[in-house]
């Protein structure tokens, strides 16, 4: 960033910075794009990763702190407020009670860069619906270039191993980070779908019939991405988004999804060969689960027990690495495997217990458990409240976001992603007047 700020010559930049200073949304909607910047980084124990996402998230925070000194208030309200400074509290008594400080410190600042300073940025960085638009149509253009990508690896089978074949579209995060492609993707068809309801009612129909096209387009993407994760989150949060918007539209759209299904899969038999084995996998998760996910009911099991240790404020950020082996079944996984044409074979050691909730009670406790209930809860009431096209769209990513903290937590490139997704939800919930066009 830095680099790009100084290459500028001076008129421009001169000219470009008060523009960002008077629409920062523009970096919030960098910081989603940034995400498709490939990371160098391939080792996944390192203690910290900086990818150029996290670079223009904490210029956002920059900006905003210097907007604030310079006498222009952020819109955050007295609830936001104490919501965001639970989450820094209990950071901060975990870390302080750690089994070692040192360690958790990065934690807490990790823990508070995602889920507080970035969150307010962008929240204070919507100031009108053409900011919330910007960034809503970020999320858009970031999924549909890792679409192309991922839906290039699989037709060219160039992509991360599946069953043996190189067919699982990963986009340019590759196999070490399996599922941030369709993390991206996800986000991006519940953004298209959001924007494109809105303009139902006397609407930009070019507009309309735009979004609704890539959201039909990032199905495919998502599909061959192999993540019954990601399916099932992106499923739940498309029928809240729908009911929310019109139930009579949910029911129509499940039957034409049904239709373009049985079409792509049974007719043309675009993935066939691993969705449909992908889909019949999930009904089994209890009966007869996998090794994945036999490793993630080890992994809960394990946090459970980190927590009895350490029931009141956790064993500390970042904690849980060094307590797995000594609270874990003899049974559980030394890691996961990956594979592509980039790393060849590796194995990825399981460094959480790949639920947020389990993560948070072990490593944070009580305290930290409560804080984090009552940010999400806060701003789901809040979004449901609000029947505004950007409202519906932040209810539908965190609702997302929401559902895969069941089975998966922070980590990875796409981590600044949810920090993206608390803000808009957070400026979704404030009960102020009416936004400005």
């Amino acid at each position: 960033m830095a680099l790009i700020v100084a290459s500028l010559p001076r008129p421009a930049l001169r000219r470009a910075l008060p523009a960002l200073a008077d629409r920062s949304s523009l970096l919030a909607a960098a910081t989603v794009l940034l995400v498709c910047v490939p990371a160098r980084e391939k080792d996944v124990t390192a203690a910290v990763h900086v990818t150029a996402a996290d670079v223009a998230s904490l210029a956002l925070v920059a900006l905003t702190a210097l907007n604030l000194l310079r006498g222009r208030l952020p819109a955050i309200s007295r609830t936001n407020c104490a919501l965001f400074g639970g989450i820094v509290v209990a950071a901060a008594v975990a870390t302080l009670g750690s089994i070692d400080p040192a360690t958790s410190l990065t934690g807490f600042v990790r823990l508070t860069q995602v889920f507080v300073l970035v969150p307010a940025a962008v929240l204070c960085s919507l100031r009108d619906r053409t900011d919330q638009r910007l960034v809503l149509g970020s999320f858009v253009l970031a999924a549909l270039i890792q679409g192309v990508v991922g839906v290039n690896q699989y037709l060219t089978r160039t992509g991360a191993s599946y069953a043996g074949q190189p067919i699982r579209a990963v986009g340019t995060f590759g196999a070490l980070d399996i599922m941030a492609m369709s993390t991206v993707v996800s986000f991006g068809l519940l953004a298209a779908l959001a924007l494109a309801l809105g303009e139902r009612a006397g609407g930009d129909a070019r507009l309309r019939r735009a979004m609704f096209a890539a959201a039909a387009f990032l199905a495919f993407p998502l599909a061959v991405s192999f993540s019954r994760g990601s399916w099932i989150a992106t499923g739940v949060a498309a029928t809240v988004l729908l009911l929310r918007a019109d139930a009579r539209l949910l029911v129509r759209s499940a039957v034409l999804g049904l239709a373009a299904a049985v079409v792509l899969v049974g007719g043309l038999g675009l993935g066939a060969s691993g969705v449909t084995e992908r889909l019949s996998s999930i009904g089994s998760v209890s009966a007869a689960p996998d090794q994945s996910v036999s490793d993630r009911y080890d992994l809960w099991a394990t946090a459970g027990r980190i927590w009895q240790d350490h029931p009141v404020h956790g064993a500390g950020p970042k904690a849980f690495p060094r307590l797995r082996d000594s609270h874990a079944p003899l049974r559980l996984s030394s890691g996961s495997d990956a594979a592509d044409s980039t790393i060849g074979f590796q194995r990825e050691p399981l460094l959480s217990p790949h639920n947020m909730y389990f993560l948070v009670l072990s490593e944070q406790g009580l305290i930290g458990i409560t804080a984090y209930a009552a940010l999400l809860l806060g701003l789901l009431l809040g979004c449901l409240r609000r029947r505004r096209t950007t409202s519906l769209a932040a209810l539908a990513l965190l609702t997302w976001v929401l559902v895969d903290f069941l089975y998966a937590d922070i980590g990875g490139t796409t981590t600044v992603l949810t920090s993206v997704v608390l803000g808009l939800a957070a400026r979704a919930a404030v009960q102020e007047r009416a936004m400005p066009r």
